[in-house]
């Protein structure tokens, strides 16, 4: 069975520019419902009880049809929060340092136009979806609860729920002040960890 993952910090801790109250419904509702349909579609599909998250998304074509759809969205949605919520932390934001940083200048020129960058790629995604870090420092988007993995690439480096549920109680319908906002808190530290493995 799969399991909410605790946070690392309080529902408040993100408060200046994330609440406790956006925090406690994306967490303790949007990703419980997550994990709570992706069992339902393993319990229906005792042969996947053996599988790891990893292994059920990034092989949803060898799984059984009336679950894939389920699995695609739910378990996408499992692993992206389940990350989402180690990319923010309330030591976050300021810059990366290190190689992290080196590769960031190397492709974009400075941090800022990584930044300038990424928020643009952002605030053009249509609906729902997420915008990526991938470890080649290219920034890509998917739809819905998809993620890289899914489609063959490596696991992410960075990523953001521009979801509506992850900003409209705080934001309303201001995605731009949202992903503003997201770069305050942002672990550079967790996303530098990543690029280490």
């Amino acid at each position: 069975m799969f399991n909410l993952p605790n946070l690392p910090y309080d529902y408040d801790a993100l408060g200046k520019y994330i609440s406790k109250d956006i925090m406690f419904l994306h967490h303790s509702k949007h990703h419980q419902t997550y994990v709570d349909k992706l069992n339902a579609a393993v319990d229906s599909a005792p042969e996947l009880k053996a599988l790891s998250l990893e292994e059920l998304i990034t092989g949803l074509d060898t799984i059984p049809v009336p679950v894939q759809t389920a699995v695609r969205n739910h378990g996408g949605g499992h692993y992206n929060h389940s990350l989402f919520w180690q990319w923010m932390s309330p030591e976050g934001g300021g810059e990366p340092r290190g190689e992290l940083a080196a590769k960031i200048i190397a492709e974009y020129g400075s941090f800022q136009s990584f930044v300038d960058e990424f928020t643009t790629k952002s605030l053009a995604v249509f609906g729902s979806g997420w915008v990526w870090l991938q470890p080649d420092m290219q920034i890509i988007s998917t739809a819905n609860q998809d993620t890289p993995i899914m489609q063959g690439l490596e696991a992410p480096l960075l990523g953001l729920d521009v979801w509506e549920h992850a900003y409209y109680l705080d934001y309303k319908n201001k995605r731009d002040d949202y992903v503003a906002a997201w770069w305050n808190v942002v672990n550079w530290d967790f996303v530098a960890s990543r690029l280490d493995k």
